[in-house]
């Protein structure tokens, strides 16, 4: 089943409000992705190819940096909602997907406030419903037995990759339909990227993932679909499998290759 779909997807940053001369920059042209329910999808390419710019996209996340034009749709299924459309709040957009960043941010609240903050804005104040949503986010983040004894400190006495983990227990949390990972593991030493990597394995039982990665073989060995992009255009999607032994384009084939990059 597709879970979202992006369809004619084009994106560029409007000319700031003061300016009289600069054109619009336009980052995607016409982006068509399907992203698979209970998969994890990675998108991969040289830096400046727009897949942070279209992971993006998901969540509305352009918008609190000002003029940004979109055209095209992301449909999330199966109540066929488009992200995207002008009538949306997207802060309501927020609610439904959830986003762990490149380095992990852990507010300066304790471990349990920190995962409970999604639910707490939200108005759920009952202790109880609280308490099984920390415990069960953490459990699902394989951080639940390494921290169950210190609840009430504080976030920043964990490690680096515990914090990253933290972070995911977050936006567990508040059950999003889709979690949206920022190369979740480039600033973690290897044995944290080991623990992130097999952790979705885990997740993706129970969310559909989006990631941007830099690692092809992270790409290679975490995701089950693939998709490469170039100079804003999808170049290739298809089965991680496919993608990595047999691609069918020569940029792909030079990118994953390391002809270019």
């Amino acid at each position: 089943m597709i879970k979202a779909e992006v369809k004619n997807l084009s994106f560029n940053y409007g000319p700031a409000a003061e300016s009289k001369t600069s054109q619009p920059k336009q980052i995607l042209n016409q982006i068509n992705l399907p992203i698979y329910q209970n998969k994890v999808t990675a998108l991969i390419g040289p830096s400046g190819c727009g897949k942070t710019t279209l992971l993006r996209c998901f969540n509305r996340m352009h918008d609190v940096y000002g003029a940004v034009q979109y055209s095209g749709q992301i449909i999330l299924n199966p109540s066929g909602y488009d992200i995207l459309s002008k009538q949306v709040d997207p802060l309501e957009v927020r609610m439904k997907i959830g986003m762990v960043f490149q380095k992990p941010n852990p507010f300066p609240k304790s471990i349990y406030d920190n995962v409970a903050y999604g639910l707490t804005i939200r108005g759920v104040k009952k202790k109880s419903f609280l308490d099984e949503k920390v415990e069960d986010s953490l459990k699902k983040a394989g951080l639940w037995k390494e921290i169950k004894d210190r609840l009430h400190k504080s976030s920043s006495a964990l490690s680096g990759g515990q914090q990253q983990r933290l972070c995911i227990a977050r936006a567990l949390a508040t059950e999003p339909e889709l979690l949206l990972l920022d190369e979740p593991t480039s600033a973690l030493d290897p044995i944290s990227t080991a623990h992130i990597e097999e952790l979705l394995v885990e997740l993706k039982k129970n969310v559909t993932i989006l990631m941007v990665t830099h690692n092809l073989h992270q790409a290679g060995r975490a995701s089950d679909y693939t998709a490469f992009m170039y100079l804003g255009d999808l170049i290739e999607f298809g089965e991680s499998s496919q993608v990595f032994t047999n691609p069918q384009t020569e940029q792909t084939e030079n990118y994953i290759t390391g002809r270019f990059g």
